[in-house]
């Protein structure tokens, strides 16, 4: 195993570009880059770009993994890049996108079934739950679209992976890797993600191991609040998931799996509003019912998860979201603290420190 980085949440990468951030991962220590898409590569796939970026990854000794983008066609329209490069038909945009990454040996390439939207609280943060398309006709609608994609998938060689995002479950995840085949589709495991679905992230890690080809490391304090539960991104060994569970189970099916770190995003690359809480509506009917295979047995390993955790919180053993945020820690509260460049350099330590501390404990070998 190697452990990298999500591209997308390296600070000031998007300021220094591929090449140069593939050093700074490297300086940070870091065994590779995740790149979202491969338009974060080159916006325009150009050939000469990716393979120079490919080589230079090579040079440092580092992976280089990337990803497609979204494959919902109800928020397609939110990714406008996607309808761009493939001139007007965004599924020609996809497939050339899978002929790019095949070409620089990107072989597992992320997808997403949908976006998360902030600015909206609790359930309609998320797609599955808008009341102008079902949620089983948008998983129709995507299963349609890696239909669409598979041909071109497997004749390249290529793995479409399904982030287990904020609005999927683990069951649906599955199933859509049993319609379309594995031999094309398969999981970037978000190791947080799940807990929005109410999902026991071990749980769902159990589930999903077998097919996970691309990850993104993320912790997550989650809290009784008014409405159901907080969540807010932790460094990792500072939140609820229990990594000493998770990796194991990883890496006996896949020993050669790339642990990126996704870790909250600095203000000075993307400002955000103070204190944007994602609320987990777990207590409202409409969210139970929205949960199908949600069994009981899980739920009460859930609550019995989070029942530990929060005696951990009392005991001033982990800080509480308003202790967190006054602590200079995770999201950004522009009126009183700065989370910046500095600071997301420090996320990034602490939570690379644990997961290669877990990984030693459990003698799984990381390598350089």
């Amino acid at each position: 195993m190697k452990l990298g980085i999500d591209g997308l949440k390296l600070p000031e990468a998007k300021k220094r570009g591929p090449l140069a951030s593939l050093e700074h991962a490297k300086a940070l220590g870091l065994s590779g880059i995740f790149f979202s898409t491969l338009l974060d590569m080159s916006p325009d796939l150009d050939k000469g770009r990716l393979r120079d970026i490919r080589a230079k990854a090579d040079e440092l000794g580092l992976y280089l993994e990337g990803g497609l983008g979204k494959i919902n066609p109800y928020c397609s329209a939110e990714s406008p890049e996607l309808r761009d490069i493939g001139n007007g038909d965004i599924i020609a945009g996809l497939t050339r996108m899978i002929e790019a990454g095949a070409e620089i040996g990107c072989c597992e390439l992320w997808v997403s079934p949908g976006n998360f939207k902030p600015a909206y609280p609790g359930r309609l943060a998320v797609d599955r739950f808008r009341t102008d398309v079902t949620w089983d006709e948008q998983l129709l609608a995507m299963e349609k679209v890696l239909r669409k994609l598979a041909p071109v998938a497997r004749a390249n060689g290529v793995h479409m992976n399904i982030e287990t995002h904020d609005e999927i479950t683990s069951f649906e995840i599955l199933r859509l890797i049993e319609s379309v085949g594995e031999e094309c589709v398969g999981v970037v495991l978000d190791t947080a993600n799940m807990l929005q679905r109410g999902e026991h992230p071990v749980f769902a890690a159990r589930r999903l191991a077998p097919w996970v080809r691309q990850t993104h490391i993320k912790d997550a304090y989650i809290g009784r609040a008014p409405g159901g539960l907080d969540f807010q991104p932790r460094p990792c060994g500072m939140g609820i998931v229990d990594f000493a569970a998770i990796l194991p189970l990883l890496a006996e099916v896949n020993p050669q799996l790339h642990l990126s770190l996704e870790i909250a995003q600095s203000s000075d690359d993307k400002r955000r509003a103070a204190n944007p809480r994602q609320c987990i509506q777990i207590d409202d009917p409409l969210w139970r019912v929205g949960h199908p295979d949600l069994t009981g047995e899980e739920l009460e390993a859930y609550f019995a998860m989070l029942n530990a955790y929060e005696k951990r919180v009392t005991a001033g053993e982990i800080p509480d979201w308003a202790s967190y945020e006054s602590a200079n820690y995770g999201y950004p509260s522009y009126e009183h603290q700065h989370y910046g460049f500095a600071q997301a350099l420090g996320f990034i330590e602490q939570s690379a420190s644990h997961i290669r501390n877990i990984c030693a404990e459990k003698g799984i070998v990381l390598t350089r």
